[in-house]
Parts: C-alpha cells; structure tokens; sequence
C-alpha cells in the first residue's frame, strides 16, 4: 500500500463490546471513498478482550494495524497512534462513534482545507447534539469557559474526541505532548496555537452515549489541574521557542 492519504486513529480502553461495530461502519465508510487510508486502533492497559478482538479483523481488513501500549491513558494512546501513522491527514477518533462516521469527509479536501488542525465542536453553527442531559451540557460548557480563559480563547469546543491534523505537524505537536489523560488534545491544540496553526472548529451533530468513561467531577478537577500545568509548561519553555 502507498502513502495513505488519511490515517485513522481509535484510542481503545475496554471497548470488546463496542469495537466491533465501531469499525465494521469506518471501514464500510472508507471503502467508499476513492483514497488510500489505515486505521489504527491503539489499546492501552484494557482489563477485557479489547486486543484480541481489535487483532481478529486484521485478516479482513489489511489497512487495520493494531498497536499496544501497557500504560493506560487516552494520551498516551492517541500519541503513539499519530506518531506512527502515515497518511497525509490523521484524524482521531473516539470508539463510540458518537459522530457519524460519513461526518469524516468534512474535515477533508476538497470538503475544507487551508487549515492545520480541524476539531469537531458541538457548539459551532450548525452542530447539534442529541439526547445529552443537561447536567452533562452544564458541566462542559464550564470547562470549556476555563479552557478559553486560560489557554484556547475563541475556540467554543476543545473537548470533543474527534480532531483531524496535517501529517505534516503531527510530529512536532504530538511530540511536545507530555499529558497523558484526557486533556492531552487541549495540550496540543495549545502547542498548536502558539505555533501559530490555523485552527478551525466543524460544526457536527453529536449523540450522547450514555456508556460515557468521563467521570464528572475527578475528571473535571483533573482537567484544572492540567490546565495550569499547561501554562506552567509554557512559561517554563516545555513547548520550545515558538
């Protein structure tokens, strides 16, 4: 297989019962789209059959590579997918699907371009979510008005798992990366804007899935906590000369 144009990434922490599905429906998306593209699923620390069964569909899908990290972490897991991808466009993407998958050509040319990173944000015209209860909402749009304040202004939605960037500076941004948890892609788009990347938001529709792993309130502080870190890191020079 050549150079792919479009790498997929899917972050997997015991998703036995949702992986499958997951990637019958981004694999029948792509079979339908006239480039070249992988998928990569990166397990990380999974106490269920994760692995395994991500490794069964290898037979039938050859543009499927499965990877392994023993430690756990979304970061860590997102990362080590971007880095070792190939394609010209690397998009991430949460195992729940809570975006349709079709939704994927938007983030592409011709669809859009002229861009650095793309991030699906359910607060940009257009989008609309479905089925989330309120509290959830509430909760967000909180963190989201901390995110602004302190590293990403103008930007109404950091949160959402689906994010695409140019292979080009993959390994620059997810290089200076050092969050492991789930604020790891507010980090880069961080590294991202001091770089001076262009940065759009696409309007999507999202379904809330009630099998969320976000934990409300540890996850939240956690997220504050690396927020501040992340100034930290930048006042200290972590993210090198920019």
């Amino acid at each position: 297989m050549g150079k792919p144009f479009l790498s997929i990434i899917i972050p997997a922490y015991n998703e036995e019962n949702r992986l499958p599905k997951t990637l019958e429906q981004v694999f029948c998306f792509l079979h339908k789209q006239d480039y070249l593209a992988e998928v990569l699923v990166v397990e990380n620390g999974s106490q269920d059959r994760t692995l395994q069964v991500a490794q069964s569909f290898c037979d039938q899908y050859p543009q499927l590579r499965v990877l392994q990290n023993q430690s756990r972490g979304k970061g860590l897991a997102v990362k080590r997918g971007m880095l070792e991808a190939q394609g010209e466009y690397r998009f991430m993407c949460d195992a729940d699907l809570s975006m349709p998958v079709d939704e994927i050509s938007r983030f592409l040319p011709p669809s859009i371009d002229n861009y650095d990173i793309a991030i699906a944000s359910r607060e940009a015209l257009g989008a609309v979510r479905y089925h989330e209860p309120y509290y959830r909402h509430f909760v967000g749009r909180g963190y989201n008005l901390l995110i602004r304040l302190l590293a990403l202004p103008g930007l109404q939605d950091t949160q959402c798992g689906f994010k695409c960037f140019r292979g080009a500076l993959v390994e620059e941004l997810f290089g200076l990366q050092t969050l492991a948890g789930w604020s790891f892609d507010v980090e880069v788009l961080f590294i991202g804007r001091l770089r001076g990347c262009r940065i759009v938001e696409v309007p999507i529709p999202w379904y809330y899935n009630p099998e969320s792993k976000i934990r409300l309130f540890q996850d939240s502080v956690n997220m504050g906590k690396d927020l501040i870190t992340m100034r930290l890191n930048a006042w200290r020079g972590v993210y090198g000369k920019t």
